[in-house]
C-alpha cells in the first residue's frame, strides 16, 4: 500500500473501524442480487425477483437518510444497532417466506423492513472526517473508502450468486445478513472513534437536503445511478445474446476494477482550486465514457470499454464526498452523505427498469442508449446547478478563516 494510505492508519482505532466497515458494506452489493438469485431459483419468477430487489432499494432510499439523521442527532451506537436488528429480522422473515412459499405480500413487507439497513459507508466516512477534517489526509481517506466500495462490488455479487447456486438458494442473502450483523456490531463497539452526536436542539429540525448544494449533488447522482443500473442490466443481456451469459459478471467486475484503480491513484494526488470544477469534469467524463458502449460488437471490446469507463467513477465519487462536507452543516454530515447514496439507489432502480424496457423492445445493443442518455442528463443537471455548488455554503460549522479562504478562492 502506498505511504499516504499507510499514514491514514496511524490514528488509533482507524484500522478496526475500517475493517468493520468493509464487513458491514458487503451486503450492499450482495443482498439485491442475492434475493434475485434466491427467488428465481425457488419460484422461477424473474419478475417477482426483480420487483423484490427494487423494493429493497427503494425502501433503503426512503429509510436510509432518516436513519442517518438520527445517527447525527443521537450517535452511531444508539441508532445503528436497533436499525440493524429491524433489518435482520425482516431479512430472516424473507428467507422463511421464500423457502416455505408464503404469499407474495409477505415477501414485499419483509423487503420493506430490510430497507432499514444503515448506510455503513457514510458512517465510516463520518469517522474519517472526525479524525482528519481540514487536512489533506481526508482526501486520501475518502479515496480509500471509494476503493473499498468498488472491492465490495467486485466480490459481493460473485460470492452471493456463487453460494446461492452452488450451496442452497438462501445462502447468498443469509451470508449478507451475517456480514451486516458482524460489521455493524463490531463498528458500534468502537466508541473512541465515534463522531460526537449533535442533538436536535443544537442543529435545528431541518433536513440536510435543504442545502442547495446537496440538492444539486443528489439530483445529479440520480442520473448517475441510472448509468450504473442500466449498464448492469444491459451488460447481462448483451452477454446472453452473445452466448456467454456467465461472462457478464467478469465484464462488470472489470468496470468496478477500473474505478478501483483510478481511486487508488486519485488518492495519491493533491489538488488546488475549487473541487466543484473537478466534480463537473468527472461527471462529463462519466457521460462521455458511455458513448463507446453504443458501438460495442463483442464482449472483449465491451470489457475494455467498461474498464476505461470505470476510471471516471471513483474520482467523481471522492470529489462528491468532499463537496458534501462543504455544503452540509457538520452536524448533518452523515445524513448528507446518505442522501447522495439515496439518489444513487433511486437512479439504479430507474435505470435498470428503463434498460429492461428498451432491451425487450429493441435488443441489448439499443439498451446501451439508456446509460448514454443518463450520462447526458447528469451533465445537464451538473451545469444547471454549478452556481449553487460554487457558492460558499453557510452554517458549515467551520471557522471564519475557512469561509474567508473559500470565498477568496472563488473570487480568484
Amino acid at each position: 500500500m502506498p505511504s499516504p494510505y499507510r499514514a491514514l492508519f496511524a490514528a488509533p482505532g482507524s484500522k478496526a473501524f475500517s475493517a468493520a466497515g468493509l464487513l458491514g458494506r458487503m451486503p450492499l452489493s450482495m443482498m439485491g442480487i442475492g434475493v434475485v438469485t434466491m427467488v428465481s431459483q425457488l419460484t422461477g419468477r424473474y419478475g417477482l425477483a426483480g420487483a423484490l430487489s427494487a423494493t429493497i432499494a427503494l425502501s433503503a432510499a426512503v429509510a436510509g437518510p432518516q436513519v442517518s439523521r438520527l445517527v447525527d442527532q443521537h450517535g452511531q451506537r444508539r441508532v445503528l444497532r436497533p436499525a440493524t436488528l429491524i433489518s435482520l429480522a425482516a431479512g430472516a422473515a424473507l428467507l422463511f417466506a421464500a423457502h416455505y412459499g408464503w404469499p407474495d405480500w409477505v415477501l414485499f413487507v419483509a423487503c420493506v423492513g430490510i430497507g432499514c439497513v444503515p448506510s455503513v459507508g457514510a458512517m465510516i466516512r463520518a469517522r474519517w472526517a472526525a479524525l482528519y477534517r481540514g487536512t489533506p489526509q481526508l482526501h486520501t481517506a475518502y479515496s480509500f473508502e471509494s476503493v473499498i466500495d468498488e472491492v465490495c462490488f467486485i466480490f459481493g455479487p460473485i460470492i452471493s450468486i456463487g453460494l446461492s447456486t452452488a450451496w442452497f438458494p438462501e445462502a447468498g442473502p443469509l451470508l449478507a445478513g451475517c456480514f451486516l450483523a458482524a460489521g455493524v456490531f463490531w463498528l458500534t463497539a468502537q466508541r473512541s472513534t465515534e463522531p460526537a452526536p449533535h442533538p436536535r436542539e443544537k442543529q435545528g429540525g431541518s433536513s440536510a437536503l435543504r442545502a442547495p448544494g446537496l440538492q444539486v449533488l443528489v439530483a445529479t447522482f440520480v442520473a448517475t445511478g441510472a448509468i450504473f443500473g442500466s449498464v448492469d442490466v444491459v451488460t447481462v443481456a448483451f452477454a446472453d445474446e452473445q452466448g456467454h451469459k456467465g461472462a457478464a459478471s467478469v465484464v462488470l467486475a472489470l468496470y468496478a476494477a477500473g474505478s478501483c484503480a483510478a481511486g487508488l491513484v486519485f488518492g495519491l494526488l493533491r489538488f488546488k482550486g475549487a473541487p466543484e470544477r473537478r466534480w463537473l469534469l468527472g461527471i462529463c467524463a462519466m457521460a462521455v465514457s458511455m458513448i463507446p458502449l453504443l458501438l460495442v460488437g463483442n464482449l472483449p471490446f465491451l470489457a475494455v470499454a467498461l474498464f476505461v469507463a470505470g476510471m471516471a467513477v471513483a474520482p467523481t465519487m471522492i470529489t462528491t464526498m468532499s463537496l458534501i462536507e462543504e455544503h452540509v452543516p457538520r452536524a448533518q454530515l452523515t445524513e448528507g452523505m446518505t442522501w447522495v447514496s439515496t439518489g444513487l439507489a433511486v437512479g439504479v432502480a430507474l435505470g435498470s427498469s428503463m434498460a429492461g424496457w428498451v432491451i425487450d423492445a429493441a435488443g441489448a445493443d439499443a439498451g446501451y442508449g439508456v446509460p448514454a442518455v443518463s450520462g447526458a442528463a447528469a451533465v445537464a443537471v451538473g451545469f444547471l446547478g454549478y452556481r449553487r455548488l460554487s457558492r460558499p455554503a453557510p452554517r458549515r460549522g467551520g471557522t471564519v478563516e475557512q469561509h474567508s479562504e473559500r470565498e477568496e478562492r472563488h473570487v480568484a
